[in-house]
């Protein structure tokens, strides 16, 4: 049995409107979502003992996401992650996006999904979420409409994303946010234990867009197949920390993503989903002068990201000169005029497990 509620959160400045908070709640976890951007904003799940957390980075007043900050839990479009130098070629014609990440468009632009309020719609165990964004907002062509839908079943939320387009134009929608499974505050994600079914992943240059290559993982750091601990893996790899997207083996159905496992408390997040990549990032430009909920500051390396998407500036790699490996595998996300396109990601076992006698 699910319950939802309806509240309001917070009024944007100048009378742009009002910013709702829905909570779905089970018997298993307890989420609150908001309707500026889709944001996810608490995700509340009991440990071995009964003692229940906040899983999620964030903030406990609307101020605090319409200030400059790092996506907290929001919907992230109409591209997430790196469009190379803000621009792409469609159809014989160049279009010129916000740049806002050094020299590229990142996760929409200045104004991207996640800085603009959605219209709800209650559901009986969840929340839909639609908004129309405009042809030309950011930069993108044509009038896009688009639907972010949350429903939870026990201890499973699922977020199920749609998109129509009125011309062909990149779409690539996943959901930001930062997890600690040790409890939202706590000062690092060290001691978490992570896997992710990937057998290559995508190296990128020193602005983060992809080289080109799909690498395998075996013999490197990026090898996660096996569970690992955050915090020594790093240490023996000497890394600063991820921010990579791994290829995902598998079809276009549903398929198991990543697991991350917490010892410490017995509480686990598995990931599962229809996108062809995911994004490991484990907050390296998190530097503590954000004040978060109950007075917790954010730390480097206080939570992780597991972003389900299709592969980064796809948009561009797909049509480049590269290795032929890579236009194999290499996935664009187009929607075009007439279709409905969408993909599910699916969050599970945010429960605890027993713990190891």
């Amino acid at each position: 049995m699910v319950s939802v509620t309806r509240a309001v959160f917070g009024d944007l400045p100048l009378g742009a409107g009002t910013v709702e908070k829905f909570q779905l709640q089970s018997d298993q976890l307890r989420v609150d979502i908001i309707s500026w951007g889709c944001t996810i904003t608490a995700l509340e799940v009991k440990d071995r003992q009964g003692r229940a957390s906040d899983l999620v980075l964030g903030f406990a007043e609307l101020e605090g996401y319409l200030q400059k900050q790092p996506y907290f839990g929001a919907v992230v479009g109409r591209v997430a992650n790196r469009i190379a130098k803000g621009t792409f070629t469609l159809d014989g014609k160049e279009y010129q996006l916000a740049i806002n990440n050094g020299p590229n468009s990142l996760h929409g632009g200045v104004r991207g999904f996640d800085k603009v309020l959605w219209t709800p719609q209650v559901l009986s165990n969840g929340v839909e979420f639609s908004r129309v964004s405009p042809d030309g907002e950011e930069g993108y062509p044509g009038e896009l409409k688009v639907w972010v839908t949350y429903t939870l079943d026990g201890g499973e939320l699922v977020i199920n994303y749609r998109a129509q387009a009125s011309q062909t134009t990149p779409v690539n929608l996943t959901n930001h946010s930062y997890f600690n499974l040790a409890g939202q505050g706590s000062p690092n994600i060290y001691d978490h234990e992570v896997t992710i079914e990937a057998d290559a992943f995508l190296p990128v240059d020193e602005t983060l867009i992809p080289t080109g290559e799909v690498a395998p993982v075996q013999g490197t750091a990026f090898d996660l197949r096996k569970p690992v601990e955050l915090g020594k893996h790093l240490q023996e790899f000497h890394m600063n920390g991820f921010d990579h997207n791994f290829c995902l083996k598998g079809s276009k159905e549903k398929r198991f993503c990543a697991r991350v496992h917490h010892a410490g408390s017995g509480r686990v997040l598995e990931v599962y989903t229809t996108q062809p990549g995911v994004q490991f990032y484990t907050g390296n430009f998190l530097d503590g002068t954000l004040k978060g909920k109950r007075g917790a500051v954010y730390p480097k390396h206080s939570g992780f990201c597991l972003e389900t998407q299709n592969w980064p500036d796809a948009v561009n790699q797909s049509s480049s000169s590269m290795k032929i490996n890579f236009v194999h595998f290499y996935i664009p996300k187009l929607v075009v005029p007439g279709t409905l396109k969408g993909h599910k990601s699916l969050m599970r076992k945010l429960c605890t497990i027993q713990a190891t006698k």
